[in-house]
């Protein structure tokens, strides 16, 4: 079988969307692209991301979407970034200054409408030509951009809500020119306060978007500017930009640490919380890895940079934000169908309410009105940013709290969990195993053998056991004939001593005898929490130990607050069931899986979503990531393996338990703030067009709650920015 080949993604900033239809359109001509393997377009950020195939020519991309009437420029990651961000500012500033310069001559016009003489009752005077002056330059300057736009997709056979507006406002302005010289009652002023309130709706939906996708900048400029490096014995002050793997940087008190490293000299505390969201300084000691953007709070210190540019923590974290703000969930699927075809509907039942006023009564005014109304209130600006103004505030605040969303799904998804399982060690536990207890009759002796064969294992409770013999005074040795029994221990040659280290199903396949006096012991140990285990040689067991992980404060306040929200728990382990069972006693786990092989994690939550639990899985290590992977919800600790943040749905940038509770709590609301969205903006449209059809409705009022409606749901999704855990 041919392997699949690579792709690659290609970001594009994309000029004059400006409704979901618009964004439905440009996703499917992109996806038909020949080497285009799919296409997502991002309303609210104004870029489509396209994955291709290597070698696919990216300016026929651009020019398939500049037939549809749209501008397409390729942009890299970081100018995509910064030009977000310029875009919204540089559009708030436009609309801002076309909506005032549009009110400055609606509103003259509209008062002269209503208390000049004649205005709207005579045709042919003198006010009336003066209305008509004042709202020219209203509807073809400052409107013009609603005219080109609704020009253009009509030249490449596409609709949008520019669309809708345009028709609205020229047909208002057009039956008013007949109704001057014919002496009929005009509204030129109609169509000047639509395009007024509708500049408006857009000057403060600009603003609001730009704080919706503030996230990234905000987390961008975290970041150090510059850096002080060593370079030929001198301490050289250089751009962020030109700082290299290997440049030993010196960082003083109080400075943020330039780019990810190693520390070198000196130790210090540090403030991570703009990467766990944990205000509690991390000590650093040299040998450990520090990260650019925290903050160093006390001593001078010399850090090796190891990670630079796109590659740091810093870079990994927007770029993780970035993708669930591109990606689309599920729910938004449906408003997209909609938007697509919305607008020919709209047009056509704009269409029939004209006729039906001019069948029913005959009274042409009226019948324009109705038909302007029914057009501009049905504009489904709103539905289009329903779904994207949340995902991208929500991640966003995730990402401050130290909870990472790798896509939008994510947010559906979290409604349906049930049960939430953890990994024990390193997620409930600290994960930082000590030698607790030795029982033996020949300790010196017991240590020296027993360490020398754990000091051959990678195993966290082995490096623990290792240790605290070596602290205890032991000398270790290499032992020979090593051997790894997962699940079960290890065993190897010291002094040509067979040495087994593990449970008691080892020793018994081994044929050691165990004596009574350290059966009692493993149950003591076991009983009291901890991790216990049997060593021997000579034939038979000669020695009882036990290792000490402390369960986490948070441990049993995130449980408690899980069963809070109806959610049962659970914690899978490789600890023997009497210590799994004291330690989930201790915080108030519902439900025990001990004695599990590394392996077998994901088999316990296949069963328990064949018994029909919707699970969650925290996990942080190696062996973690096919449990992550087969939970319906992985939560992958950011500070475990870098197999298990990849495997995980939602990273937790901190080993606190609560911060699982954190992402749920700010996932289940992203989404009800979605489903708010969706159904003001469904119950707007489907309400509101009857009312304009029947005449109930001025087109005035009409352009105003249309305008108002795309900004009550970018404003209800930035209430997510208050979101506290």
């Amino acid at each position: 079988m041919a392997d699949t080949p690579t792709t690659e993604t290609v970001t594009f900033d994309i000029e004059g969307m400006t409704c979901a239809s618009c964004a439905m359109r440009i996703e499917r001509v992109l996806g038909k692209q020949e080497g285009v393997e799919s296409a997502v377009v991002n309303l609210t950020g104004k870029e489509a991301k396209v994955t291709v195939h290597p070698g696919i020519d990216v300016l026929s991309l651009t020019a398939a979407v500049e037939r549809i009437g749209y501008g397409a420029t390729e942009v890299v990651e970081d100018e995509a970034r910064e030009s977000l961000a310029e875009r919204y500012d540089s559009e708030t500033r436009y609309q801002r200054r076309m909506a005032v310069g549009a009110a400055i001559l609606t509103i003259p016009a509209f008062l002269l409408m209503m208390f000049g003489p004649g205005g709207h009752d005579d045709g042919a005077t003198w006010p009336g030509l003066v209305i008509w002056l004042l709202v020219t330059p209203v509807v073809f300057v400052f409107g013009w951009q609603f005219h080109r736009a609704a020009f253009t997709r009509l030249r490449s056979g596409g609709a949008n809500m520019d669309t809708l507006i345009s028709m609205g406002t020229l047909a208002a302005y057009g039956y008013s020119i007949w109704a001057y010289f014919s002496g009929d009652p005009i509204f030129f002023e109609t169509a000047a306060w639509i395009i007024t309130f509708i500049l408006l709706g857009r000057y403060f939906e600009a603003r609001s978007k730009g704080r919706a996708s503030s996230a990234i900048t905000r987390l961008l400029e975290l970041g150090a500017k510059e850096a002080r490096v060593l370079r030929d014995g001198a301490e050289v002050t250089v751009p962020i930009d030109e700082v290299i793997p290997g440049d030993r940087m010196v960082i003083r008190p109080g400075e943020k640490v330039p780019t990810d490293g190693a520390l070198l000299e000196g130790s210090s505390s540090f403030d991570e919380s703009m990467l766990s969201g944990e205000s509690k300084p991390v000590d650093k000691a040299p040998g450990d890895e520090v990260f650019g953007a925290t903050i160093n709070q006390h001593g001078l210190i010399i850090v090796e940079a190891s990670r630079i540019g796109s590659e740091t923590a810093l870079a990994q974290i927007v770029r993780l934000v970035e993708e669930a703000q591109t990606s689309k969930a599920p729910i938004q699927r449906l408003a997209d169908r909609i938007s697509g075809v919305f607008v020919p509907i709209v047009v056509l039942i704009s269409i029939a309410t004209l006729i039906g006023w001019l069948l029913i009564n005959g009274n042409v005014p009226e019948a324009v009105q109705a038909a302007v109304a029914v057009l501009i209130i049905a504009c489904p600006c709103a539905l289009g940013l329903a779904t994207p103004t949340a995902i991208m505030v929500g991640s966003g605040r995730g990402a401050e709290l130290g909870v990472l969303f790798k896509n939008a799904e994510v947010f559906e998804r979290t409604r349906e969990v049930s049960t939430v399982v953890f990994d024990k060690t390193g997620t409930l536990t600290r994960g930082a195993m000590t030698l607790s207890r030795i029982v033996t009759e020949d300790e010196p002796l017991a240590l020296r053998l027993i360490g020398s064969i754990e000091s051959a294992s990678e195993h966290p409770i082995a490096r623990a056991v290792a240790l605290g013999a070596e602290e205890r005074g032991a000398q270790l040795d290499l032992p020979s004939d090593f051997e790894n029994l997962p699940g079960r221990g290890v065993r190897g040659t010291v002094d040509d001593q067979q040495v087994a280290v593990g449970s008691a199903k080892l020793m018994a396949e081994l044929g050691l005898l165990v004596p009574e006096r350290f059966e009692d012991a493993l149950e003591d140990m076991e009983l009291a929490g901890e991790t216990a285990f049997l060593a021997g040689w000579d034939g038979e067991v000669r020695a009882s130990l036990a290792v000490a992980d402390t369960v986490r404060e948070s441990s049993s306040r995130a449980i408690s607050l899980l069963h809070d929200k109806g959610l049962s728990t659970g914690m899978v382990t490789g600890d023997n069931r009497r210590t799994a069972e004291t330690i989930a006693a201790q915080i108030g786990i519902d439900r025990v899986m001990a004695e599990v092989l590394p392996g077998d994690k994901s088999a316990e939550i296949a069963r328990l979503q064949g018994e029909g639990e919707q699970v969650a899985f925290v996990g942080d290590g190696v062996n973690d990531a096919p449990a992550l992977v087969q939970a319906d919800l992985g939560m992958a600790v950011g500070t475990g393996t870098a197999v298990a943040i990849e495997a995980g749905d939602v990273v937790l940038m901190s080993g606190d338990p609560e911060l699982a509770v954190t992402a749920l709590s700010l996932a289940t609301r992203t989404f009800q703030v979605i489903r708010q969205n969706l159904f003001w903006a469904f119950a707007y449209n489907t309400a509101a067009i009857p009312l304009a059809a029947a005449g109930l409705l001025h087109p005035m009022i009409a352009a105003g709650a249309m305008a108002m409606s795309s900004v009550s749901v970018v404003s209800n999704s930035l209430r997510l920015r208050r979101f506290e855990a």
